[in-house]
């Protein structure tokens, strides 16, 4: 086990229940957290991710920045396809209701076990379409579920493989979702995750681990390549969508029950910026 990753040996989430108990039965008010820490996130936590999980990144832009957030995120547990279906059941849960799950597109909160291959049950979509870089199931980008979601099968037949840009008819079993001959358009509530996750895998896969080197672009209409786009609609929907309660307890759990990496453009959603 890593020096990282032996530093959370209590989990985040509870540190995070700890802290907000703390907070909650202090005498004093609380002091304010940082500008940059948002508010439903302890400042404790995310200065602890500063000076252990991200320590070698801080102070970093461009090139520097993507090769150390690579080798930070490299170092993580992977999960077969078949196991990323329990996955899903964990790091997609409806905070409001435990026996259900959140659809990406639709935002449907559905049975956990209401999942396999048949007209309105859920499956495992591929944010990163995996036509792009030809990797498929395979283990590694296949199967990471930082980009793995449940989603209606119809609506991710509907996705397929096309990249994301603004535009196209809207989805009638999923309002809010636009498509059309060469692109996908998520709701909005979802645009910067989709965003977010599209750059984890362009810094996780970098072509050094027998998988394609996954990357960004600013074309629809990729096909078979190992690009994605466009990014400069995807760096729009990181900033105007930023991350909310869900997504970041997404990161947490991926880290503390599962993979044991994170996807840093939660956690510093300026990094995307700072990169690209």
């Amino acid at each position: 086990m890593s020096r990282r990753h032996q530093f959370y040996a209590r989990p985040l989430l509870a540190t995070a229940a700890a802290a907000a108990v703390l907070a909650g039965t202090a005498a004093a008010a609380p002091a304010a957290p940082a500008a940059d820490t948002p508010p439903d996130r302890p400042t404790t936590l995310a200065a602890a991710l500063d000076d252990t999980y991200y320590q070698d990144a801080l102070g970093k832009t461009g090139t520097e920045l993507k090769a150390a957030l690579h080798t930070i995120i490299s170092d993580q547990t992977k999960l077969s396809y078949s196991q990323v279906w329990d996955a899903l059941k964990a790091t997609d849960e409806d905070p409001a209701n435990s026996s259900n799950v959140i659809l990406l597109y639709t935002g449907r909160s559905q049975s956990k076990n209401d999942n396999g291959g048949n007209a309105d049950q859920w499956n495992r979509e591929h944010v990163w379409a995996k036509s792009h870089g030809d990797f498929g199931t395979a283990t590694g980008p296949g199967t990471d579920i930082h980009h793995l979601r449940p989603e209606d099968v119809s609506v991710n037949s509907a996705r397929g493989n096309k990249d994301f840009d603004n535009g196209g008819s809207q989805l009638g079993e999923a309002p809010g979702n636009y498509t059309d001959g060469d692109s996908f358009e998520p709701r909005d509530a979802v645009k910067g995750d989709v965003a977010r996750m599209i750059l984890y895998m362009a810094v996780r896969y970098e072509g050094n681990d027998s998988f394609a080197d996954l990357e960004p672009n600013d074309q629809v209409n990729n096909g078979s390549a190992p690009k994605m786009g466009k990014l400069s609609v995807l760096k729009q929907w990181s900033q105007e969508d930023p991350p909310d309660a869900f997504e970041k307890r997404r990161n947490d759990v991926i880290f503390e029950q599962f993979q044991h990496n994170r996807n840093p453009f939660i956690d510093h959603p300026e990094w995307v910026g700072a990169i690209w």
